[in-house]
């Protein structure tokens, strides 16, 4: 049996409270995804370990910009954070450990911008199209990781992805206070996060402008409501409003 935190650096770090420990064959991105290595190693790293570990991520994420993960050489990504190989493998263990780890770091910055914009929002369509909202502002402000995300979306579309809890338990929350009427949980999360997907590839691939990307969003809004069976009143001030608040975060 290996600790977990073996992957990540030579140096001896403290256990989890609950003393995790997965065996050699355990991939790494599945525990990211059962959310096993929630709690990320940055605060357990000695400082140098820490800025070789944060330069290996954002030379990562600047180098998906034009290419996939897996057709970038490790030659090229140590070179780029002007690290060691080693340090690679120590802070990763492979390429898979290195592809969750970016998805990990990206996946937590936009939950906790969604988090945060949703923090005092009680209505629960407000809260799901607000979920949208704070994904497109997102992507105009984070084009890089944006573009990363996007090409690291393997299993992005079920429910246990970790990124779609939120929007699960928001549609779930919907159908039971009666604002939308759907025949499936699974359908209504697929029919949101397909608009989603299209409307953060269309701000990046067209490089929209927040005005452009405020229309797009109301369309995708205005859509995604009437498709979960929304009432037209909710829908119109809803799109609206999220529209406007897209436009007054510039």
């Amino acid at each position: 049996m290996r600790d977990v935190f073996d992957l990540y650096d030579a140096h001896p770090i403290p256990r989890p409270p609950n003393n995790l420990t997965i065996s050699s064959t355990t991939k790494l991105d599945e525990l990211v995804n059962r959310r096993l290595v929630r709690h990320r190693l940055d605060y357990a790293l000695p400082r140098r370990a820490a800025r070789t570990r944060h330069a290996l991520l954002s030379a990562g994420i600047d180098l998906l910009t034009d290419r996939s993960v897996d057709a970038i050489p490790i030659d090229d990504l140590v070179d780029a954070a002007n690290v060691g190989k080693g340090s690679f493998y120590n802070h990763f263990g492979d390429r898979d450990g290195f592809k969750s780890a970016i998805a990990l770091q990206i996946r937590e910055e936009v939950e906790a911008q969604i988090g945060a914009a949703n923090a005092q929002v009680t209505n629960e369509l407000e809260r799901l199209a607000g979920g949208m909202r704070e994904l497109t502002n997102y992507a105009l402000t984070n084009r890089k990781r944006t573009v990363a995300m996007l090409r690291m979306t393997v299993g992005a579309t079920t429910k246990d992805y970790p990124l779609n809890e939120g929007i699960v338990a928001d549609i779930e929350a919907c159908a039971t206070a009666g604002l939308i009427h759907i025949r499936s949980t699974q359908g209504a999360v697929l029919y949101w996060l397909g608009l989603s997907v299209v409307l953060v590839t269309q701000v990046i691939e067209n490089n929209l402008s927040r005005p452009l990307a405020a229309e797009r969003l109301h369309e995708m809004l205005t859509l995604g409501l009437t498709g979960l069976n929304a009432t037209k009143d909710d829908i119109t001030l809803i799109a609206d409003r999220c529209a406007g608040q897209l436009m007054s975060d510039a």
